[in-house]
């Protein structure tokens, strides 16, 4: 079977090809492609997978845009960070799809179904349905944050978090007072908590808020430099594969 990946993170990617390989080593990985653009490219230019494992969001827009553009009736198997609206979305259109982290075992249970289906007699998925369902429902982001600060219990507003970190394998919330308070789950937790439109993933360490960003800096080999208040512990680099999404982000 001829597998096309398309991930916009390049860890993410390499992910997704490893457990394959490890599920099924005669699986040919024909590219991992990281934007809607590219993908179109590379569709007119190559051979038709026989499945395709994508990823919702691209750096570019959404996948569907390119599932959209092309003939393809193959089965597809999206990896997706959205809710049960979603996912019943995907059900009653025969669509597969991973939650992430992607776990192994629910990636072999896939490819199974993948390989039950006749692709032959699978009809064109209906993209805009799903994108209208996705878009009509509105994901429930936590407005407060509960804590534990010794024998007490504290619950600390959004308004007042300028950034979560990850120190030693343990996160914490940071006020824009500058006090920093221990939280119980990790960062990939943290990152389906806040609404996207306010926080941004920066990197494994680091998810902040856009105005406790202080300054911005070009940086090497096309990466950015941020700097926060209050002062991160760290130097913030976000990398080249997050670079044009960081800016979407910030032009919002």
């Amino acid at each position: 079977m001829k597998v096309l990946i398309l991930e916009d993170e390049t860890l993410a990617g390499q992910k997704v090809k490893q457990l394959l390989h490890e599920i099924d080593d005669s699986l040919e990985i024909l590219d991992i492609i990281k934007t809607v653009e590219d993908a179109k490219a590379w569709y007119d230019e190559n051979e038709t997978p026989d499945l395709i494992i994508s990823d919702i969001r691209l750096l570019d827009g959404l996948s569907f845009e390119f599932f959209e553009s092309i003939e393809y009736n193959n089965p597809v198997i999206f990896t997706t960070a959205y809710d049960q609206y979603a996912i019943k979305a995907f059900e009653v259109n025969s669509v597969d799809y991973l939650l992430k982290p992607i776990q192994k075992e629910k990636m072999e249970q896939a490819l199974k179904k993948v390989q039950k289906n006749n692709a032959s007699n699978a009809d064109k998925i209906p993209y805009q349905e799903i994108i209208a369902l996705m878009q009509s429902q509105q994901k429930d982001f936590k407005s407060r944050f509960m804590i534990k600060a010794g024998q007490k219990i504290l619950a600390i507003p959004v308004e007042k978090i300028a950034y979560f970190s990850s120190i030693n394998k343990l996160t914490y919330i940071v006020g824009y007072d500058g006090k920093k308070y221990p939280y119980d789950q990790t960062l990939e937790v943290v990152d389906q908590q806040v609404d996207p439109k306010l926080f941004f993933r920066a990197n494994r360490k680091y998810i902040t808020k856009f105005d406790a960003i202080s300054e911005i800096h070009p940086y090497f080999k096309g990466r950015i430099k941020i700097n926060l208040n209050p002062e991160a512990e760290d130097e913030i680099v976000i990398s080249a594969d997050r670079t044009p999404e960081f800016k979407k982000w910030l032009d919002q």
